[in-house]
């Protein structure tokens, strides 16, 4: 019976010991209740509890990855598209996390969610498919104002995927076409007005140096001699046609 009544007493203070004893991982925080009411914050490592007096709750510090669920939302121009995104937070206050919030893990994702709507309604679709980083800022700053009163920093949120109907998709590939080809025929109006210009200059170059004009149809004849099946009829030029003219007439004047 003594033996009994030993080793009942032996597992008793056993188990006084171990509710007296707290150990936390290298990221886990426990907040501490004596007698409903906060207490210190308890760090990694061990720590000494008041059995049926003190209560601990723990709190996770490590950076949390989560994908938020696809959300149907309008944006400011009136388009309708599904996005998602990712967010990446965590605790950096357990003793707020644990009193400003039930559940702070909860309350980040729906309000990650209700600010991804409210930064998608705020944004253009053509600012959204060009310019994520602005949304992704945006969307950051209203996350986080929300976030720090609960001690949790949130670390990043990106967007992840846009889907627009297939009728938008393929009047934004209209609308890439449209501006490829404009961008063509701008080019092609550049050349050809920046060839006049140089042809004008040329122009004006043969028609200030004399013999200009006759270097250039030989040089021309040249270049068309190079292919050999080619038949080339040239024409005298007007300038031996003249002199030949005087020739003639001086020595009908001679012969006279």
């Amino acid at each position: 019976m003594e033996y009994a009544i030993i080793a009942t007493l032996v597992v008793v203070v056993l188990g006084l010991a171990l509710k007296t004893l707290g150990i936390n991982q290298e990221y886990e925080r426990a907040v501490l209740f004596r007698l409903g009411r906060l207490g210190t914050t308890k760090g990694p490592g061990w720590y000494w509890l008041i059995p049926f007096v003190d209560r601990v709750m723990k709190v996770d510090t490590r950076t949390i990855t989560v994908q938020l669920e696809t959300q149907e939302t309008i944006t400011r121009d009136g388009v309708a598209v599904r996005v998602n995104a990712v967010l990446w937070y965590r605790a950096v206050d357990p003793a707020r996390v644990v009193t400003a919030v039930e559940n702070w893990r909860v309350a980040v994702i729906q309000a990650a969610e209700t600010g991804m709507r409210d930064a998608i309604g705020q944004s253009d679709l053509d600012q959204m498919l060009k310019d994520r980083i602005a949304i992704n800022r945006r969307l950051l700053e209203l996350l986080s104002a929300a976030a720090e009163r609960w001690g949790i920093e949130v670390d990043a949120v990106e967007i992840k995927d846009v889907d627009i109907p297939e009728q938008m998709q393929r009047a934004i590939a209209r609308e890439a076409e449209a501006i490829r080809e404009k961008r063509a025929r701008i080019i092609k109006a550049e050349g050809e007005n920046e060839a006049a210009q140089k042809l004008a200059e040329a122009a004006a170059t043969i028609a200030t140096a004399p013999g200009a004009l006759e270097l250039r149809r030989l040089q021309t004849l040249t270049e068309i001699g190079v292919e050999h099946n080619s038949t080339i009829i040239a024409m005298l030029p007007v300038e031996l046609l003249h002199a030949a003219a005087k020739i003639a007439g001086s020595g009908n004047k001679t012969a006279d």
